[in-house]
């Protein structure tokens, strides 16, 4: 799998990239046909609001995953976005096994 870490507004530290690369390394866990993976994590600098946001695209065998979150502290966006990211790489890997049975009982019935 690629991994890449990018940042806007920041300074993307090897602290950070080895929490990022712990956190994910969890949800690939679950599903391993994983092709890439692109993070990317910045500050957001508004009158309204200001916060650290983390977001991440996967690119998975027949499926795109992407997932974003924002907060006031960065660690904690990124523990949101890779929650995120844990229930729909779940979800999806329920969906293909689900669909993996439901073609072995057509075949028996016909």
């Amino acid at each position: 799998m690629q991994l890449t870490i990018s940042g806007h507004h920041i300074e993307v530290t090897l602290a950070i990239k080895t929490y990022v690369t712990e956190k994910l390394d969890k949800v690939l866990a679950h599903f391993d046909e994983v092709v890439t993976a692109k993070v990317t994590l910045q500050v957001e600098k508004h009158k309204e609001k200001d916060g650290q946001r983390a977001e991440c695209t996967l690119h998975a065998k027949g499926v795109d995953l992407f997932a974003e979150s924002t907060g006031a502290d960065l660690y904690a966006s990124i523990d949101e976005m890779v929650a995120k990211l844990d229930r729909q790489v779940l979800r999806h890997k329920e969906k293909l096994q689900s669909h993996a049975k439901d073609a072995g009982k057509r075949a028996e019935i016909v």
